[in-house]
């Protein structure tokens, strides 16, 4: 790879925050941003879980900071943007990951007002937040790139999914009108949208007739990696998509990996 490709996907110099970061599609996300260059602040709602991450990435020669996050405080947002500007001195990068719900598990009748706006708190608020908190400081660096985790369910029609997909979807909009107005600021936002990804989330309802079932319409034969998810973040984060804002990217391989 010549020099010229590889400065399309450098991070150097860049600072990146990442919400849910101490397992999952997250500590990918973290690993794969501190591989190219960045330094990373790992941030979870479980301390040991972020610095497990972030010694990870200092061992394999990277650069990264642990500290606790419930992004359902608002208090813990504004601190990790304070955190994150004390130790590294700016954002450059913010990925809102943190997230809750999905799996079909949603009677409609059985669910209550407080969790449907629990699932809206950290889905949609939170993200939206981090994002009103990290803006100004990636206008004052002339680097700024907001990538935004949602949902292929956010496209889907599934039973037992409905506040789940909604706030995914409002997700999208949201990232997609906020493109607009971060725009000027020189900030791109986007979202990734995985599909049946190998997390532990998925690993609690995944059977093999479930598994069979969405690999029946999955055409790349076979359900994602963490992997596969961060390196649509990277790509995202990177100067390669210098010109790409407003966008969801279903990262799915090529399929609807629906729980019918």
């Amino acid at each position: 790879m010549n020099t010229e490709t590889k400065s399309l996907f450098d991070l150097s110099g860049k600072v990146a925050v990442v919400t849910g970061g101490g397992d999952g599609i997250g500590k990918a996300c973290c690993k794969l941003l501190a591989a190219a260059g960045a330094k990373v602040v790992v941030s979870d709602h479980k301390i040991e879980k972020a610095e497990t991450v972030a010694n990870e990435i200092i061992s394999d020669g990277g650069t990264a900071a642990a500290t606790v996050c419930d992004v359902l405080s608002d208090s813990d947002l504004t601190a990790l943007i304070d955190f994150t500007i004390q130790t590294f001195s700016t954002v450059n990068i913010l990925v809102n990951n943190a997230g809750i719900g999905g799996g079909g598990r949603e009677n409609p009748f059985n669910i209550d007002r407080a969790y449907v706006e629990r699932v809206y708190a950290i889905n949609l608020f939170a993200p939206w937040q981090l994002c009103k908190l990290a803006a100004p400081h990636m206008q004052q660096s002339g680097y700024g790139s907001i990538i935004n985790i949602s949902s292929m369910s956010s496209i889907n029609n599934d039973p037992g999914m409905a506040i789940y997909a909604s706030s995914k979807a409002a997700l999208n909009h949201l990232s997609s009108n906020l493109a607009h107005d971060y725009g000027p600021m020189g900030i791109r936002v986007n979202c990734v949208a995985p599909g049946a990804t190998r997390t532990k989330a998925l690993a609690s309802v995944l059977n093999a007739e479930i598994e069979a079932r969405m690999l029946s319409h999955t055409p790349i034969n076979r359900l994602g990696e963490t992997s596969d998810i961060a390196g649509a973040v990277l790509y995202f984060a990177a100067p390669v998509s210098g010109w790409v804002s407003g966008q969801t990217l279903m990262v799915n391989g090529g399929g609807t990996q629906t729980l019918d």
